[in-house]
């Protein structure tokens, strides 16, 4: 069976484009000239096509190919960028290299869906389909989030994760690295974090209530240079990777390192085993502040990102309404109780941020109230999403009912473990809307985008990971990069575009064979 032609199964689709007659066919003689300033993208081009196509696309003035950076393209912004191909040349514009790295991306997928591969391809006439493109995202933020705090991967892992995330031209990897059941990030001045924190006695793998454990010791750790050169990496393919360090509830790994960050210093816990929500949270002496500064002092060397995501979500109080320490501490700052706790810690954590110039992410919360300096990251409820809108906060939309990926894709015994609760199929993800009712233009404006995300509670391989996020994650991008509402037109293209998915080996289209049951 034909596949369709590569131009009309592009993801996400662009904003406008123009099919012409003809192709441009890039071999062995094909030079690329890039001019100051396009240089990476250059790079990035030859890096992704080399190896399925032995291209070596060497640089040259007088070349076909042609990257182009032009200050006076004001309508591309930050991202967008303009694509000519002709049977005579290819001329990629943008007015930023990050448009240009969006625009190879484009360039990518234009090809057969084989330049995808990473091994060698004989024989195949890489041939572009002369058209017409301008393209510029609807929304500034478009991220996904991962979770390795509750099944670590590697990082050889995360630059696989994030070259998907180029491909659909997502701007943002949001790294989950601290949890209950695990402490991944290292800092130099609190080596147990890593060294306890970062292994739990075992791993539970069945649904939530259930006592299955694989009895194996789980866990691991990044070293600094491994993150490092993820930054790096995800910033050579116009990626920015946020991290989230969480508090003040989700920190039963840093308690099991060092119990006297806890309410209760003579309490010693173990790194969690179980799902859910734990109890213990962080005490609420000077010590704790200095530890959570000292920490993310460390994570804003390792991580140039403008925000930090503090967590901030599922915070329990009862340890602080049992704790004479913590309800002096709430009397003391004029709280109105213990419970207020969880706001003042969270004002805290953010002020040692805002100081050294960064910007605070916090998860909203029932019953929280974040400083008007935070970006609001909201998963629960969409009227949280608009109420934080109205208060001044820019807000990233990330409505569990329809971007958590751990929740399962469809119905039925075939499906792998999942998160209990909700199915999130792909035509729920693709009716995910960040619009603001009534259209609602002064909380539009605080809306900065949107992101889906993959907690692993219940996900333990890199095969597993993929089949959650694709194709829902294609649908996702779609949405927030062009913002088109036509299910039957992304349908058809997304039946083409998993020739690509094919390609790259995700498991898009059934679970794979070893999955847990």
């Amino acid at each position: 069976m034909d596949l369709p032609r590569p131009e009309d199964t592009l993801v996400p689709q662009p904003r406008q484009l123009t099919v012409r007659r003809g192709s441009f066919r890039l071999d062995r003689d094909t030079r690329v000239h890039a001019t100051p300033g396009a240089e990476s993208a250059a790079a990035l081009l030859r890096t992704l096509l080399e190896p399925a196509t032995g291209l070596r696309l060497e640089a040259a003035t007088d070349a076909a190919v042609v990257l182009a950076l032009d200050d006076a393209l004001a309508g591309l912004g930050e991202e967008g960028y303009g694509l000519t191909i002709s049977p005579f040349g290819v001329l990629l514009r943008a007015r930023r290299p990050t448009g240009l790295l969006r625009g190879v991306q484009t360039l990518r997928q234009l090809l057969p869906h084989q330049a995808l591969s990473e091994q060698p391809v004989r024989d195949m006439p890489w041939l572009l389909p002369a058209v017409e493109i301008t393209d510029v995202p609807r929304y500034t933020w478009r991220g996904a989030m991962l979770d390795v705090a509750r099944h670590f991967q590697p990082v050889s892992y995360l630059r696989r994760f994030v070259d998907l995330l180029a491909l659909h031209k997502l701007n943002t990897f949001h790294l989950h690295l601290t949890d209950d059941q695990g402490w991944r990030m290292p800092v130099a001045a609190c080596p147990r974090l890593t060294e306890i924190g970062g292994w739990r006695a075992q791993s539970m793998i069945g649904p939530a209530g259930s006592s299955r454990f694989d009895g194996r010791p789980h866990g691991g750790f990044y070293t600094r240079g491994e993150l490092a050169g993820l930054v790096a990496y995800a910033a050579e393919r116009g990626i920015t990777v946020m991290p989230e360090i969480g508090g003040p509830g989700h920190v039963r790994a840093a308690l099991a390192a060092y119990p006297e960050l806890g309410t209760d210093a003579a309490r010693h816990l173990d790194v969690w085993t179980h799902w859910g929500v734990c109890e213990n949270v962080l005490g609420v002496d000077d010590h704790v502040l200095d530890f959570f500064g000292t920490v993310l002092d460390e994570v804003m060397d390792v991580f140039p990102s403008q925000r930090i995501h503090i967590g901030g979500d599922e915070c329990p109080t009862t340890e602080w309404e049992n704790s004479p320490v913590a309800v002096a501490r709430a009397a003391r700052e004029g709280l109105p109780g213990p419970r207020a706790l969880h706001s003042w810690l969270i004002a805290r954590i953010a002020k040692h941020l805002l100081k050294a110039g960064r910007s605070p992410v916090a998860w909203a919360e029932y019953e929280t109230t974040l400083p008007p300096q935070c970006t609001v990251m909201s998963w629960r409820e969409p009227k949280h999403a608009w109420a934080a809108a109205r208060r001044g906060h820019e807000v990233i939309y990330a409505d569990h009912r329809a971007t958590y990926f751990d929740y399962a894709r469809g119905h039925g015994p075939a499906e792998p473990p999942a998160q209990p609760g909700l199915v999130v199929d792909l035509r729920t993800v693709y009716d995910f809307d960040p619009t603001p009712p009534d259209q609602d233009t002064a909380i539009a404006a605080q809306v900065l985008g949107a992101q889906g995300q993959v907690w692993t509670e219940f996900v333990t391989t890199p095969e597993h990971i993929e089949y959650l996020t694709y194709p829902r994650l294609c649908a996702l991008a779609e949405r927030i990069w062009n913002g088109q509402d036509d299910w039957g037109t992304f349908t058809s293209r997304l039946s083409g575009h998993q020739a690509r998915l094919n390609a790259l080996g995700i498991p898009h289209d059934a679970p794979p064979a070893h999955v847990n049951r």
